[in-house]
Parts: structure tokens; sequence; C-alpha cells
């Protein structure tokens, strides 16, 4: 599996730790906060490496 797609794994599973972890609480309660910030370091690490592939390297 590429790195990629690991990463679109582990995506939907911190997407749906984050929906149920918000259940009855509010935006700002810390749990949410850390959800959320462990669905965004995934989400950016993705973003990277989209990006890295979209730009061709001179070698």
């Amino acid at each position: 599996m590429s790195e990629i797609d690991e990463l679109i794994k582990q995506i939907e599973e911190l997407r749906l730790n984050l929906i149920n972890t918000k259940e009855g609480r509010a935006y700002t309660d810390p749990v949410v906060v850390t959800a959320s910030q462990e669905l965004d370091e995934v989400l950016n690490r993705y973003q990277e490496l989209l990006m890295e592939k979209a730009v061709p390297t001179n070698a």
C-alpha cells in the first residue's frame, strides 16, 4: 500500500473519531480539539505529498 493510500485510510479513521468525539461536546472541549489537531496533521501530510507529486523534480 502506498503512503498516500495509508494516509487516506488514516484520514478516514481520524475523521470518524472526530465525529464520535464531538458528540455531546463543545467544539472547544480539549478532547475535541486534540482529535481535530490529529486529523489536521495527517491532512497536512497528505496535502504535502500531493503537492510533491504534482511538481516535477529537476534532477
